[in-house]
Order: C-alpha cells, then structure tokens, then sequence
C-alpha cells in the first residue's frame, strides 16, 4: 500500500459528476505503408495479450468511497485487471476527419472513470482519414501530471520504424533509478533521526514562505509592482459554474514560427503562447460581450521533476501572470505578459527548491477550497485560465511501424475555470489542445481558430517583410 501526497490527494479529493479530475493525451499515428486491414485489430489483440502490467497502471484505489478517498487515499495492486474493459476498440463514423475525431474525445472525455477500477482507459480509434487512427488514453489527474503523462507514452514509442512486436504503454516499467539513501533500508535510530531532520526543514523553509506569502500580499495591494498575485483577475464567461459534458478542439503550428517571434521580440516562448492565448480570449470574450475591464490571468504550471526523475504522480508547482486582454494594442500586450511573467518567474526563482511543494499548497489552497466548499465559480477567481506549455519528444516516433504525426493534449477543468488550454511540443510542432465545458462555453472551438489569427497578425507586426525578388529588366532592342 502506497500513501498519496497531499498534492495528489487534492486531485480526488475534489472529483465530483461536474469535475472529473483525469487528464488524457490523443495521438495521431499514420498507418504504415501496405499495412493489412486487420493491422489495428491485430494492434488491440496484441495489446490486450500482455504479460505483467506494470505501475502506475496496475494500481487501484484502495477504498473507491468518497469517504475513503477523502480520509485515506492510497494505492494498492489490483490483481484482477480486466485489460477488456481498460482497451477499447472505436471507430469513426465515414468521412473519419478531425471534426468526427474532436466530437468522439470530447465524448470520451466527459466520462468519470471507475473508481473501483485502476484509474485510466485506452481508446484505440480507427477511420481517421488520410490512412491514419488515433490513440487516446486518460489517467487521474491523482496519479500524473502533464510531464509524467507524457513521458509514460514516450517510453513505449521507438525511433526505428521498422521496430515491431512492442510493448503497450501499461507493460513498461518505469526506468529504475538508483535508490537513495533515505530509500535504503535503515535502523530505528536513523528513521527516528531523519524523522526530526523532517521537521527541522519544515520549520527552516517557514520564513521563507511567509516572506513569499508577503510578497504576494503586497503584489495585491500594489499592482504596479508588476507580479500578479492570486485573485487579481475579474469574473469572466470562463469563471462561472460547469458541468460534465466537455468540448475538445485542437490547434497545431510550426515550432519555429512561433520561436522566431520570441526570438525577435526578446520574449520567452510561453510568452509567445500567453499572447496568443490572451490575444484569442480578448477577441472572443469582445464577441460574448463580456471583457472585464480589467486583465485576465493565466494559472501556469511549472514542472518541478528531477530530470532523472521518471515516476509518476503531480510534481509541479505554479505562477500566476497577467494576460493582458485589457489592453488594445497587440505590441502594448505582449510587452505587459513579457513583464508579468518575468516578475513570477523572479518571485518563484527566490524560493529553494525544497519549498516549492510547500509553496505550491501554499497557492493552491484557495483554488481546492473554493472547490471543496462549493465555491467555485461563484466568486471572483484564483486565476482565470490554466495554460500549459508541456516539453515532448522533438524526434519522429513510431508504434509497430506506424508513424506518430501529431501530440494532442487533453486537460481537466473545474468551477470557475471552464476553460484549459495546454500545449505540447513534438517533432518541430507546437500543438494546443482547448478542453472546455460545453454548455459554458457553446462556442469554444472559436479560440483554437483565434489562435492562428493572433500568430498571423504578430507576425506581420514584428517580423521584417519579406523582399521581392527583383523582375529581370528587359533588354532594349536597338533597330539596325
């Protein structure tokens, strides 16, 4: 039996019909060249017929009751997993394109998972056209993060296309890493010793926290220090109440357009990706008719993991930065994210890293509250929007030969956040996955093509024109 951290724990702790806590990632692959008809029927079969299932897949909660997730969450080996009712076998109705795709995941999506069941599903979806399927795979947010998710489905890809007979993503063991000193077994005098070692470093990070708590404080009551601190953000059409039915829309672009902006306008490249999502919201809340007067913020996870690191559960903590959707002028905009940003990078900077977990309950607290209470979407906000920008594999991937084209992010929302936007880089692309409440927000597929505008429209702002090529001067003809 495995205790859940207090991060995790939060995950479950606010699972409700409205708010189902999972995440899921959607891969499109190309089927490869003179593949039989059978190929992902044989694929699913393969799947299923696994040996040993490894963690996290193979973990269960140990009482699936509200109570018992509440007051004791933890893991346990389920040893009856039933792989039948884990993979499924979908298909699209013809002509099998993105829009059939998007209304089946959104569909998928809004379904909790079974409590009393290990925490996660496998959708293998065929009909897409252009001779291509997609995977889609949800996990409780309780047991991965953005980072985890990620690399838990990069493990089982290969660089060879010609690679076959591979694992399934639930029969891969996490990369054993060299144990620790504090995992090594220890006598009672030294587990006592390391026990008090504990509680001296809580009370050590104490003044630092308080010192970071103040500082948030004060952003609050003076704003022109330029962090933005919990709460600052006005009530939108995105903070109200949300059911369980979710929309899905996509967006995917060239890495390079997108760094060569950042790279001309000093910025970062997730300021990049604040401006255009900010730059999309101000546009469709102006349509709503509802831009508040004042700037909407952006919640942003910022990962925290070891880079050896391949376990599994939530290690992140958070910033908190103005999107700047109050102002008119495009350049005026990036320029204030730009600010923003830099101030909670250099607030966040401040902390050592082993406050960061403390720090991140620290500002996530009024956001579970407000959930746990029943808050939620009926006052003003932590923060208006959740945006991810999460590192992927930067090579062309493959599975049984068929070839990885795109990486699509599926995230959670919450009351008063019925809106999440997180990206996912891969192979040279950038690719945004929109995860929204469908009755909040009946016209979200809006801001995936707002995006695009918004990156046209920068671009033609700040990147030199393109010269062209000069015309050949006819030659003068000269009579004899």
């Amino acid at each position: 039996m495995k205790r859940l951290g207090t991060l995790d724990a939060s995950w479950l702790a606010v699972e409700s019909e409205d708010t189902p806590m999972h995440v899921g990632n959607m891969l499109i692959f190309s089927l490869p060249e003179g593949a039989p008809d059978t190929f992902l029927r044989d694929m699913v079969r393969s799947m299923k017929e696994t040996g040993e299932i490894a963690p996290p897949w193979c973990t269960k909660l140990a009482w699936s009751g509200a109570i018992g997730r509440l007051i004791a969450p933890a893991w346990i080996r389920d040893k009856n997993l039933d792989l039948d009712y884990h993979v499924r076998h979908s298909a699209l109705p013809k002509p099998g394109g993105e829009r059939e795709l998007g209304v089946l995941v959104s569909r998928l999506h809004s379904n909790p998972l079974d409590f009393a069941r290990p925490l996660w599903e496998c959708h293998v979806i065929e009909g897409l056209e252009n001779n291509r399927f997609a995977l889609y795979t949800k996990m409780h947010h309780s047991m991965i993060d953005g980072i985890s998710g990620v690399r838990l489905l990069q493990r089982v890809l290969s660089k060879d296309p010609g690679e076959r007979g591979m694992l399934p993503p639930w029969a891969m063991r996490p990369e054993r890493l060299k144990p620790r000193k504090s995992e090594t077994r220890q006598s009672v005098p030294a587990i006592f010793s390391q026990a008090l070692g504990a509680v001296k470093l809580q009370a050590d990070m104490a003044p630092t926290l308080l010192r970071a708590g103040n500082r948030l404080m004060q952003s609050a009551r003076h704003p022109e220090t330029g962090l933005t601190a919990p709460f600052a953000g006005p009530v939108s059409k995105i903070n109200h109440r949300v059911t369980g039915q979710r929309r899905f829309a996509t967006q995917h672009y060239q890495l390079d357009r997108l760094k060569d902006l950042a790279h001309i306008s000093k910025s970062s490249l997730n300021d990049i990706v604040l401006y255009l999502c900010g730059t999309a919201l101000r546009r469709f809340l102006m349509e709503q008719g509802d831009l508040p007067n004042t700037a909407l913020t952006a919640g942003i996870p910022v990962n925290i993991r070891p880079a050896d690191d391949q376990g599994t559960g939530t290690a992140i903590s958070f910033m908190i930065a103005s999107l700047a959707t109050n102002e008119s002028d495009p350049l005026t905009r990036l320029q204030n994210i730009k600010t923003s940003t830099h101030q909670a990078k250099e607030h966040l900077q401040k902390l050592p890293k082993s406050a960061l977990t403390q720090y991140t309950m620290l500002l996530m607290s009024p956001y579970i509250l407000q959930l746990l209470s029943g808050l939620g979407g009926r006052m003003r906000p932590v923060f208006n929007v959740t945006i991810s920008n999460v590192p992927g594999p930067q090579e062309p991937l493959y599975y049984e030969g068929a070839k990885l084209e795109a990486m699509y992010p599926v995230s959670l929302i919450a009351h008063g956040g019925a809106l999440n936007i997180t990206c996912l880089s891969y192979a040279g692309s950038l690719n945004f996955g929109f995860t929204g409440c469908r009755d909040t927000l009946p016209s979200m597929q809006k801001l995936a093509v707002y995006t695009g505008e918004a990156l046209d429209e920068l671009e033609k702002l700040i990147l030199p024109p393109k010269r062209k090529p000069k015309k050949a001067r006819a030659s003068k003809s000269t009579k004899p």
